[in-house]
């Protein structure tokens, strides 16, 4: 088993990773009659995707000799209806590095191969921005 979610009321769930013992905490978000409070599940799904793009980019970079410490990445997610879904993820990373075009090249290509990028609906529509120093 993977995490324990439990539902806490106010549509709000907690969730606990069995491994580590972190939670998180989701909450509905407020076009969706919650309180926005916290990550909403479709949020989740969302920094996920940029979180494991970091991941394997960071497993190949140091690889590479090279650290990604210190990158961030700005994560939008977009909602249709009929059916509620996500439509539309768009990632900006601010690689705080400058490198050669070569390693640029390895280090987006990588990120395009990270488990999560391969497990969203293929109808959910990607664009993802690298900007380097």
């Amino acid at each position: 088993m993977t995490s324990k979610v439990t539902y806490s009321g106010e549509l709000r769930t907690s969730s606990i990773h069995l491994q580590s013992g972190n939670e998180i905490i989701s909450d509905a978000p407020i076009d969706n009659n919650g309180k926005g409070a916290a990550f909403s599940p479709t949020d989740t799904v969302a920094n996920a995707f940029a979180s494991c793009m970091f991941t394997v980019m960071a497993i190949k970079a140091t690889t590479m000799g090279i650290e990604l410490k210190g990158s961030t990445a700005e994560v939008t997610k977009f909602m249709e209806s009929e059916p509620r879904r996500i439509s539309k993820i768009e990632v900006v990373f601010e690689m705080g590095l400058s490198v050669d075009e070569k390693t640029k090249n390895i280090l987006e290509r990588t990120a395009l191969t990270c488990p999560v990028h391969h497990s969203l609906h293929p109808d959910i529509e990607r664009e993802i921005t690298f900007n380097w120093l």
